[in-house]
């Protein structure tokens, strides 16, 4: 197991338990192209931090019409489902606040692609909730 940077903060395993029950719910909304689902988990505005083709890094702020619109037109309209198969890392900084590292393959009509990303999520009145999105090459959709 690799060695996870010290917060202070040690989680529980109901912390743990709770973010990978968000994570299963986010990827089922996911892989039925269910964006306004996956709206419905996140905090606006949300931040997103990428780079774009010429190196650069980006970042921008959407509000929930700005999400919708971007992600429907990202997912495309396919009626097959899209399945994810993920390995995360959760950096707890409290019991609120967790940097989630994920390593995932994305299927698709059987054609496959690797992702990278990392999530910083909340907890508020007790749900998990995403609140930043950083993953490289979207830059210039921001």
């Amino acid at each position: 197991m690799p060695l996870l940077p010290d917060t202070g903060y040690s989680p529980t395993h109901e912390d743990r338990v709770s973010l990978d029950a968000w994570f299963a719910e986010y990827d089922a909304a996911s892989g039925k192209r269910d964006v306004e689902r996956m709206a419905d988990l996140a905090v606006f505005p949300l931040n997103l931090v990428s780079d774009d083709s010429a190196g650069n890094g980006r970042s921008a702020q959407w509000d929930r019409e700005r999400f919708v619109a971007t992600m429907t037109q990202v997912m495309g309209g396919g009626s097959q489902d899209i399945a994810f198969e993920s390995t995360r890392t959760p950096v707890f900084l409290s019991s609120s606040m967790a940097v989630v590292f994920t390593d995932s393959t994305m299927t698709v009509d059987g054609h496959s692609q690797r992702l990278r990303y990392a999530d910083i999520l909340l907890r508020r009145d007790g749900k998990w909730a995403f609140q930043t999105m950083i993953q490289g090459g979207w830059g210039d959709n921001l």
